[in-house]
């Protein structure tokens, strides 16, 4: 939530975000504050990921003077990450922010919450498998990784000031950070959540 409030607040409202599908799709929503129209693209409903690179590549063709980013998270930068190449030979130097918390972080709190824990296939074990650092460089793009809160604006900041090629920003963020509020399935709206095993209080008369 951090990184993304943060890209946010130094990229300006003018920038273009296009967010691809799980929790880093939810924080951009709510964490971004967007002013101006034609600045959010987002699959929506359809739930497609690898959306985040190729939308923001046709953004900034569509767009060249706009700072336009890709809001990835680690499972979705790898659908489609390789139209990078198409950027780097063509030269769209569109800015990706990978939110990179080494799982498939969507369906993972889902089965934190529901399904007490059980994990089926949303643990990446990444360890830098790929490098996201090194795997931006073979793609002609520049490659940058940030691993605090420290470092945060000023990996923004250098990021903002390449533009000769595209850059990837590897954002290693910790697993089990979730997206809140939310409605389990099945739930009404008033079984909203704000944290773990936390809802409000309504005021209303029985």
């Amino acid at each position: 939530q951090y990184v993304i409030e943060r890209l946010g607040q130094i990229a300006g409202p003018e920038a273009v975000i296009a967010a691809g599908v799980g929790q880093h799709q939810m924080w951009a929503a709510q964490f971004i504050g967007y002013e101006l129209p034609g600045t959010w693209l987002n699959s929506g409903g359809a739930g497609t990921m690898g959306y985040a690179v190729p939308a923001a590549m046709g953004a900034k063709v569509g767009r060249p003077d706009a700072n336009v980013w890709a809001v990835d998270g680690d499972g979705c930068f790898q659908m489609t990450n390789q139209e990078l190449v198409t950027c780097a030979i063509n030269e769209i130097p569109i800015k990706v922010a990978l939110i990179n918390n080494s799982s498939l972080g969507m369906v993972r709190q889902w089965q934190t919450l529901f399904y007490e824990s059980r994990y089926s296939n949303t643990d990446l074990h990444s360890h830098r498998i790929p490098d996201f650092v090194k795997l931006a460089d073979a793609y002609g793009c520049h490659g940058l990784r940030c691993e605090s809160p420290e470092q945060v604006d000023a990996t923004i900041e250098k990021a903002m000031g390449l533009d000769d090629a595209p850059v990837v920003i590897d954002f290693v963020v910790h697993k089990d950070a979730m997206v809140w509020p939310m409605v389990a399935a099945g739930a009404s709206n008033d079984d909203i959540k704000f944290a773990r095993d936390l809802a409000p209080t309504w005021d209303r008369e029985e």
